[in-house]
């Protein structure tokens, strides 16, 4: 039996082509976003396994460090500041506009130097000294990947530095190549808003991607459907 709306035979291969188009297209599109649903659980759970890493009970800091064992441990360490070389480290928070990243040389008790991320001013606000006397530090060990083909030479001579390269901060400041992002001292004088690594600033954003491809599904499916609504119309 043939339906009515094939009754043009001329226009059947058309017809039923479009419908195929209108089939397969909308599938690939739902797959998409079906895979980004996946990738979305997937990302989810790395960066709660991320945070729980982050948020850990600090240890001290191990007499032997590296950066694929070490990235993110908590740790804590007594010392005391030392120098006032202070690094500014060019950065951009949302709510503050542009300021800097604050890190200076810190010696711990067991007399091993290492660095100290101590946080953020605004480029509007004078810097502020370096904390005196003894305390203790607590955060994360840090190895950020910072530096691509677009970021330019440091101003060595003004002490502005575009990307936090452990190991030229390291050299340039007369320490041990390790970092700790503070998340909290016991240094009340310090005036630095401490900016610690959170998952949070990792971008997720797989359920937008989700949104976009089931979207474009819906999209596709609804043009085609007009669109062989208009063919089948056009030869009654």
């Amino acid at each position: 039996m043939q339906l009515p709306f094939l009754r043009f035979e001329g226009d059947e291969m058309r017809y039923w082509g479009m419908i195929l188009l209108a089939t397969v297209g909308t599938a690939i599109l739902l797959g998409l976003g079906v895979w980004q649903v996946q990738r979305l659980a997937w990302k989810t759970d790395i960066l709660a396994q991320i945070e729980r890493k982050i948020l850990a009970p600090a240890i001290d800091i191990p007499a032997q460090v590296s950066s694929a064992r070490h990235d993110l441990l908590p740790v804590r360490g007594t010392g005391q500041y030392i120098g006032d070389d202070t690094v500014r480290v060019l950065v951009s928070q949302k709510i503050y506009g542009a300021g800097y990243r604050l890190i200076n040389a810190f010696e711990l008790s067991d007399g091993r130097k290492i660095m100290v991320d101590r946080g953020f001013i605004s480029v509007r606000a004078a810097l502020p000294a370096v904390p005196k006397g003894t305390g203790q530090v607590t955060g994360n060990l840090q190895w950020p990947q910072e530096i691509d083909s677009f970021t330019p030479d440091n101003d060595l001579a003004a002490n502005i530095w575009f990307a936090r390269d452990v190991a030229k901060l390291s050299a340039h400041l007369q320490t041990e190549p390790i970092l700790l992002v503070l998340r909290n001292s016991s240094f009340a004088d310090d005036l630095a808003r401490p900016l610690p690594k959170m998952s949070a600033s990792i971008p997720n954003d797989h359920l937008n991607y989700a949104l976009t491809w089931f979207s474009l599904a819906l999209i596709w499916l609804g043009m085609s459907g007009y669109f062989l609504y208009r063919s089948r119309n056009s030869k009654t």
